[in-house]
């Protein structure tokens, strides 16, 4: 790792002796009566498309300095609270100094307004898919929305997928330290006006962590005006139970100084319901046939802080604090269920019910440390250390009760658990990124350490407490991760092409009290990157990319603890988890950025799934987390969006895919099986603008998906029709929006396995069909953006 790093810090040395010849440029702000604007922002962006160069602010006398500006042709533009001068284009020779730029102040006029939708905009980069969504149709929706709706993105619940796998959110390239259900509250509350543009990134290059798949990066419009802006949002759910969140956020900037700060309160009362079919079979054919209805009653408390303070010291170096809490101190859950049990013939043998309660709490501290140096060749370096702090308690209590076909009772089963995990995340890291001439390079190093403590004890209860050694156990996982990497990219006129490579050694081992077990693990990997697009002409464009990645166990998986429904139906972790590697490639066809064909196909390797066996002789069904034996995907993807008319944006995505998985079923003689499915997507969205000033809009989508491969199991297909209608008033100030969801009651679909001697199945039926109605409050100068601040952090996503 010294040796890394010495290495870096050497040729970031020589990369400034040879490359450091740049200039300044000064001038000033004023308004159309000649008054200085003061703190306007200033920005130098490419003459070619207009991408930002550098972005400064003003001073309180409207004078502002560039430095650091390497020879060439730009525009120049400023603007303060939403008005902007026009595009002045300059030529950097030499130190320049220039006249006022102009921006002129305009009343605004309400009357007789007639607002012109445009349409988002989708453009395929060399190693990403960027969907322009600013000052479009569907900017007025919630940031959920427009991640429903963007090329690519399939949306189950509260996860978001791309191309049937788990994707990760950022914002601004920073990446969301949430679980998917607090992502997709997160989103839901934030205002899609804010959003500049969505990046689908497929195969995400070297710079990014090496664990990991796709990832959605939220670009955020910028606006440096100065100022105070805070909101407050509260929501209401009818579903089976009325649901509440509040929040609040508060941000203060001035010209060196940025604070964000923000609350929210989230209490919950949710029900889902299962119904299970269990056929337990023998040498004979199906011996018996258990029905389970099982009721499942939640109530969570949650409170979720942020703080962000960034310090710009000057031009050149910042400074940035974070810090991110969590705390649930309340999630009980009442489970309630009743199994019938008949025999071959369909009689009734015996019915058993099951109550159980179960209590936890959690919290979940993180914080950043980032510092970032702005050489004079544009050149920047920063440097960031990350700390995470988790704590979970849970108790368990179980209580079956068996009787007779008549009625009459049997006998009863009793037990408890108490179980705690503790989880520490360390890392730290350094980016460097600059211009080899016409090549952009950037380069790095990481370092991560885990530790991660778990203690379950067992009891049983049926006569007395009684404390049970071998259902119990103390594991131990430590993980240390240590990473350097580098990339070079370059664009001509009709070619980009990107390459990296990333460098990984991991060091892990997980020991296993109770089983003895000491699971250690040793391996250096290299990650190579690969992009290029061609720009055949102004209607057609080639492009091919291609990642290897990993997937690590999540320190629950990697948990040998059970978590029980009864006694006779438990998921349980798996010490023995080892790493999956994966090769990813991507070919696209882009007709006039409008029509979008993709063919990808994934090599998953021994991809860690959550598979669920059948013990036909002891009567248990478990839930069990292994690494397949080999698992493949490939597919057709689809994508186009247009303006029917100025006011109505219609998008639709079509995916074909297939999806299969071989694996060891542990309950049929270890026999290898191969799980596959073939299956279609279909996502239909209507966006539209009904009033002339746009500001009351609605909503109507229809998603179909045929089924999917879920593990061991076949999800039937499912069909969610969506509904709503959205309103801003007090000169956007205000906005009060209601939606409906699961229509036709068809979004949930019954899950199978049926293979071998294995015959089960469910329909999970959670909250759905609901009607959500939600309003917030923008006060202060709210047209300034909010400083988000979350770190790429692969490891805490491992946590949930």
């Amino acid at each position: 790792m010294k040796l890394l790093t010495a290495i870096i810090c050497f040729f970031l040395a020589m990369t400034h002796v040879g490359y450091s010849q740049t200039f300044e440029l000064k001038g000033e702000i004023k308004n159309q009566h000649q008054s200085p604007v003061a703190f306007a922002s200033v920005f130098i962006l490419n003459v070619s498309d207009s991408v930002l160069v550098k972005g400064t602010s003003a001073d309180e006398n409207g004078t502002f300095l560039f430095s650091g500006i390497t020879e060439g042709l730009y525009f120049l533009k400023a603007s303060y609270v939403g008005q902007a001068s026009e595009n002045l284009a300059i030529e950097i020779l030499k130190d320049t100094k220039i006249g006022a730029l102009i921006i002129e102040e305009q009343a605004e006029q309400l009357n007789e307004v007639t607002v012109i939708s445009n349409k988002p905009v989708v453009k395929r980069e060399v190693d990403r898919i960027v969907f322009n969504v600013e000052n479009t149709v569907i900017s007025q929706s919630s940031s959920w929305d427009i991640l429903n709706q963007t090329p690519g993105v399939i949306v189950m619940g509260d996860d978001l997928k791309v191309r049937n796998r788990a994707t990760t959110i950022y914002i601004n390239n920073r990446k969301v330290q949430l679980s998917s259900e607090e992502v997709r509250s997160l989103l839901e509350n934030y205002q899609g006006e804010n959003i500049k543009s969505i990046e689908v990134i497929h195969n995400p290059p070297a710079s990014y962590d090496a664990e990991g798949g796709s990832i959605l990066n939220i670009v955020t419009s910028k606006n440096l005006s100065v100022g105070y802006k805070s909101n407050v949002n509260a929501g209401y759910t009818q579903g089976v139970f009325p649901k509440y969140n509040f929040g609040t956020s508060h941000f203060y900037k001035t010209k060196k100084l940025n604070v964000n700060a923000s609350y929210n309160f989230t209490p919950k009362k949710e029900f889902k319901n299962t119904l299970n079919n269990t056929n337990y079979i023998n040498d004979t054919g199906i011996f018996s046939i258990w029905d389970t209805d099982f009721d499942q009653i939640i109530r969570t408390n949650t409170h979720s802080a942020g703080v962000s303070v960034d310090y710009q010291f000057n031009e050149k170096n910042s400074l940035s604090l974070t810090s991110n809490a969590q705390y649930q101190p309340k999630k009980d859950a009442d489970f309630s269920q009743e199994t019938t049990i008949r025999n071959s013939a369909g009689v009734l043998d015996s019915i058993f019910t099951t109550a159980s309660f179960l209590s936890e709490n959690k919290h979940n501290v993180s914080g950043d440390l980032t510092f970032k140096h702005q050489f004079k060749d544009q050149g920047n370096l920063t440097v960031n250390a990350h700390y995470t702090n988790f704590d979970l308690d849970r108790n368990q209590n179980v209580n079956s009760d068996y009787f007779q076909p008549n009625g009459s009772f049997l006998r009863d089963f009793n037990f408890s658990t108490i179980a705690n995990q503790q989880i520490e995340i360390k890392t730290a890291q350094v980016d460097y990124t600059d211009y080899l001439g016409t090549v952009f390079f950037e380069t790095g190093a990481k370092s991560s350490f885990i530790d991660s403590e778990s203690r379950l004890d067992y009891f049983l209860q049926n006569n007395g407490t009684e404390f049970i050694p071998n259902l119990s156990d103390d594991y131990s996982y430590d993980e240390s991760v240590y990473a350097g990497y580098f990339s070079l990219s370059k664009d001509w006129e009709k070619w980009s092409i990107k390459t990296g490579l990333r460098a990984e050694q991991t060091e892990s081992s997980g020991v296993s009290v109770n089983v003895s077990n000491i699971n250690e693990l040793s391996y250096f990997e290299l990650f190579p990157s690969f992009y290029i697009l061609h720009n055949i002409n102004d209607h057609h464009s080639l492009s091919f990319d291609y990642s290897r990645k990993v997937e690590r166990p999540r320190y629950e998986d990697l948990n040998p603890f059970r978590t029980y429904i009864n006694e006779r139906s438990f998921e349980e972790g798996n010490p023995n988890l080892t790493p999956a590697f994966s090769n990813n490639f991507n070919l696209n066809y882009t007709l006039n950025q409008e029509y979008f064909f993709d063919f990808y196909y994934r090599d998953n390797g021994k991809y860690i799934s959550t598979l669920t066996f059948q013990d036909n002789d002891n009567l248990v069904l478990r839930d069990v987390t292994q690494n397949v034996l080999e698992s493949t995907s490939y597919g057709f993807d689809f994508s186009y969006g247009k303006s029917i008319t100025n006011n109505w944006y219609l998008y639709s995505y079509i995916s074909l895919f297939h999806e299969e998985e071989t694996f060891i079923a542990l309950q049929s003689d270890e026999y290898s099986f191969t799980n596959d499915f073939n299956g279609a997507y279909v996502d239909l969205a209507n966006y539209i603008t009904l009033s002339k000033d746009g500001t009351f809009k609605g909503e109507l989508g229809l998603v179909y998906m045929s089924g999917w491969l879920q593990g061991s199991y076949i999800q039937e297909e499912t069909t969610n029709l969506t509904a709503g209608l959205r309103k801003s008033f007090l000169n956007n100030r205000a906005v009060l929006s209601v939606s409906a969801n699961d229509l036709l009651g068809k979004y949930n679909g019954y899950v199978s396995s049926n293979y071998l001697d294995q015959d089960n199945g469910y329909i999970t039926t959670p909250e759905t069909q609901y009607v959500k109605f939600g309003f917030t409050y923008n006060f202060g100068n709210f047209r300034l953006e909010d400083n988000q601040r979350d770190i790429d952090k692969i490891e805490r996503e491992r946590l949930e």
